[in-house]
């Protein structure tokens, strides 16, 4: 009598092993297949960002309404809240009239005016949204990245009167980063709606930018030379306060100004800066006291304002360690 033979546990697990890698296939969509954007749509199902809508299809064609687009940016750029603190729980209805607040994406639709996104107060979320409007929203996305470089140049379309003012300038920068493409004709279809395969080309190669591509160093501005502010007051008269500010700066070839004053309820917010040296001249490296004077209406609290360091400057001190005043106009 013939034996079977047994199925050993390594034999097993290779049989499993075997069906789940042949049957990637089988987890595609199936209607995708020679569709412009399919590479695109596969890559962002594995990354978890989009799915079928049943029966293992995508509907590439199918139009994009306001609550998919913006999901979809929304989870493609990771976009969020979590830095944000509010002290209310946020609800839709506080920034849109009809998204309600119950609604599944709602807390996309936060997110993205959280972030700066465009969005009318009044957007339908079932309504159809526009090729231009679905680029608009994906370029102030991308925008909240980091600052990117993009080259000084003018991308023609040869249906640049149908497009939107206020979309223009993303337009341009998507053509700009090759994220955005012409069509045969050189047009960009601004009013068409678009389809899921169009929006997963423009998300994908968004995604692809923004990991990609290195963001411009913005210039840390210079840190103040002036250590030690601080603010004294007195009575100069029944109805005017002489407010007189003290600082250390690095040598006696500084001086010291009120650069401005912002009466806000009854503050008076005095704010200074430094005066910059005479280049010409040559200073003893010797930490100097520097004193500048303000006067201000008596009903007014002074406080120390900011440092107006990186604001325009008036010449440099006739006498090291020179003291300026503003305010009223007093006398002495």
């Amino acid at each position: 009598m013939a034996m079977k033979p047994r199925k050993t546990a390594s034999a097993i697990a290779a049989v499993a092993l075997s069906c789940v890698l042949l049957s990637g296939s089988a987890f595609a969509f199936s209607d995708i297949e020679g569709d412009p954007g399919s590479k695109q749509i596969l890559d962002l199902r594995d990354r978890g960002i989009v799915q079928g809508v049943g029966n293992n299809a995508f509907k590439p064609q199918a139009p994009v309404n306001g609550a998919t687009a913006l999901t979809l940016i929304v989870k493609g750029l990771g976009l969020n809240i979590d830095n944000k603190r509010f002290f209310k729980e946020p609800k839709a209805s506080d920034y849109f009239s009809i998204v309600k607040d119950n609604a599944p994406y709602a807390m996309t639709f936060i997110i993205a005016k959280e972030n700066g996104l465009d969005i009318p107060k009044d957007i339908d979320p079932a309504k159809k949204i526009t090729r231009e409007q679905f680029a608009h929203w994906l370029f102030q996305a991308i925008s909240t990245k980091g600052d990117y470089a993009y080259t000084e140049q003018y991308m023609l379309r040869g249906d640049e009167d149908k497009v939107t003012p206020a979309f223009s300038g993303s337009i341009q920068k998507l053509l700009i980063a090759g994220i955005a493409q012409l069509d045969k004709k050189q047009n960009f279809r601004p009013q068409d709606t678009i389809t899921r395969s169009e929006a997963a080309i423009l998300l994908d190669n968004a995604i692809q930018f923004v990991e990609k591509t290195p963001t411009v160093e913005t210039e840390t501005p210079p840190a103040s030379v002036l250590s030690d502010v601080k603010l004294t007051s007195g009575a100069y008269s029944s109805d005017i306060t002489k407010v007189t500010l003290t600082a250390t700066a690095p040598h006696p070839g500084y001086g010291f100004e009120v650069a401005s004053i912002e009466f806000q309820g009854g503050n008076a917010i005095v704010n200074y800066r430094a005066l910059p040296p005479d280049p010409d001249k040559m200073y003893a490296q010797v930490l100097t006291e520097v004193t500048a004077v303000a006067y201000i209406p008596a009903s007014y609290k002074p406080v120390l304002g900011t440092d107006e360091w990186n604001s325009s400057v008036s010449s440099p001190p006739s006498e090291g360690g020179a003291s300026g005043s503003t305010g009223f106009p007093i006398y002495e």
